[in-house]
């Protein structure tokens, strides 16, 4: 999956805002202003990836501890979230190796993540928008 296509799937997601706290080169995507995932051109020189990032789009998105760590034994493209809590974060290494649709449901469940930890108003106005 291409990182426009990324962007544009992140982008569309209800009540998406995109974001550049950490300047040009990082963006951010924030429903109602709560991050569910970055985006950043990977430089190769990421302290703890051995280079993985280089030259690829890298996409950092909220998951399950759980789930997290059995995408990282399925996908070598998928390391513990840089610059993250490793935990409950993961980094999508955008070189072609995921499939789309597996890369759309990471994200998708990123955001569900992330609205489900907001108060019970924010959460319906979302639902009207999905409905």
């Amino acid at each position: 999956m291409e990182h426009t296509q990324v962007k544009d799937y992140l982008s569309n997601k209800v009540a998406t805002t995109e974001y550049f706290p950490f300047g040009p080169d990082v963006s951010v995507f924030k429903v109602k202003h709560k991050m569910f995932a970055t985006m950043s051109l990977g430089k190769g020189n990421e302290k703890g990836t051995d280079g993985k990032m280089k030259g690829h789009y890298c996409i950092n998105l909220k998951c399950d501890p759980d789930e997290a760590v059995m995408l990282r034994d399925i996908f070598s493209s998928v390391i513990p979230g840089y610059h993250m809590n490793k935990a409950q974060w993961n980094t999508v290494i955008l070189d072609g190796s995921i499939p789309q649709g597996e890369i759309e449901r990471m994200i998708d469940n990123s955001y569900q993540l992330v609205v489900s930890k907001m108060p019970k108003k924010d959460q319906e106005s979302l639902l009207l928008h999905l409905s």
